[in-house]
């Protein structure tokens, strides 16, 4: 059997004036997130992961924010791309496994409704997907709270059929 791994890191600064998107769900928050898309910062983890276990390139390859197409582009839109370069290749998502890294909103109450989201969007079930949340500890630009970092891993079986 043909199995891949992948992982992906992304980070965004805050921003005012933005909404705050996280794996497809509006948080709550004072501040959204600053990119070239709407900076859904686990999505673009998520992209980079399939991307990298697929070894086709990264998402600014793929969608580069130079390219006007992508300004303000919702990121689902993003994924669901990713997902059909998957599935085009034959291959099929085993499991994600991702983690948020910022000191403030909580995410706690929305975790659920986050892997929901990444489920629907990738075709998957909900129990494929693993999101966590946690702080830096008030280290660094994410302790700072100037910013957000996801990691991202998955696993990817090729699909042979039956």
């Amino acid at each position: 059997m043909n199995i891949r791994t992948g992982f992906g890191y992304d980070v965004h600064a805050f921003a005012a004036d933005r909404k705050l998107f996280l794996g497809g769900v509006e948080i709550p928050a004072e501040k959204g997130l600053l990119g070239h898309s709407d900076a859904d910062v686990l999505i673009h983890a998520i992209c980079d992961a399939l991307l990298g276990a697929l070894a086709v390139g990264d998402i600014g390859q793929h969608f580069p924010d130079t390219d006007p197409d992508y300004k303000n582009i919702d990121s689902k839109i993003l994924l669901r791309k990713v997902n059909e370069l998957v599935l085009e290749r034959m291959f099929r998502i085993s499991n994600i496994d991702s983690t948020v890294v910022m000191e403030r909103p909580k995410l706690k109450n929305y975790i659920l409704e986050i892997r929901k989201s990444i489920a629907s969007i990738l075709r998957i079930n909900i129990n494929q997907v693993s999101v966590k949340a946690t702080t830096s500890e008030k280290l660094g630009f994410v302790g700072n709270e100037e910013g957000v970092k996801a990691f991202a891993t998955v696993l990817l079986f090729e699909d042979l059929g039956d």
